[in-house]
């Protein structure tokens, strides 16, 4: 069996240092992908649509990696990636620290050996497993080109992330680069960790934000 070591592959892009800010050229990946919006009043982690469309991009990224790893010929394994969330605004300016007029694409990476006949195929599966949830219309297989970014880890809980973004303005104004969020830009969240199992204190979240030089 072959064996894709994605997370050795691709460790400049998920494991970045939470001691400093780093450029980087991020390549175009492959992702299943699903868009969807806040509720007013609301916010991801007590969102019940969010929940849903979390499960089934879980639910379709498990399924491709069994389906790949038992096949009987050229049978490949490799690990279900993190999930990751890009988030903006239509009107208005992004503020971190005001979350219900959000929009988002929730995604994982796929590996390219997933091609569009195998995820159709997987999503077959996965409604037949588990029914036909409405947000399983709205996944889809895309590529993903993020170009010159920004990254560090942030380490604690979600609501301590405004400070981190702060420190990665600055770095950008320092060394000449434009922070292209709300620019057309979207903030890129990256989640290493389960928030209802991990100590919020010791929680691994990647941000990354597009830059231009200036």
């Amino acid at each position: 069996m072959k064996t894709l070591d994605l997370k050795k592959q691709f460790k400049h892009l998920y494991q970045p240092s939470a001691k400093k800010v780093e450029i980087i050229q991020v390549p175009s990946l492959q992702f299943a992908m699903i868009d969807g919006a806040i509720e007013k009043g609301s916010e991801p982690g007590k969102s019940p649509l969010f929940a849903e469309v979390t499960q089934a991009l879980y639910g379709i990224s498990y399924t491709l990696k069994f389906m790949l790893k038992k096949r009987k010929t050229n049978a490949i394994d490799y690990p279900v990636m993190a999930l990751e969330g890009l988030w903006w605004v239509e009107d208005g300016i992004f503020d971190i620290t005001v979350k219900d007029n959000w929009f988002y694409t929730l995604m994982i990476m796929q590996p390219e050996v997933i091609t569009k006949e195998l995820f159709d195929e997987g999503l077959e599966q996965v409604r037949k497993k588990r029914g036909d949830a409405p947000a399983l219309s709205k996944l889809r297989l895309a590529n993903f080109a993020e170009g010159l970014c920004m990254q560090t880890m942030h380490i604690g809980p979600y609501a301590t992330e405004p400070a981190t973004v702060e420190r990665m303005r600055a770095f950008a104004e320092e060394n000449g680069y434009r922070d292209c969020v709300g620019l057309g830009g979207k903030h890129h969240e990256i989640y290493l960790g389960d928030p209802r199992k991990a100590d919020p204190a010791k929680l691994k979240t990647v941000l990354r934000h597009p830059v231009a030089k200036k």
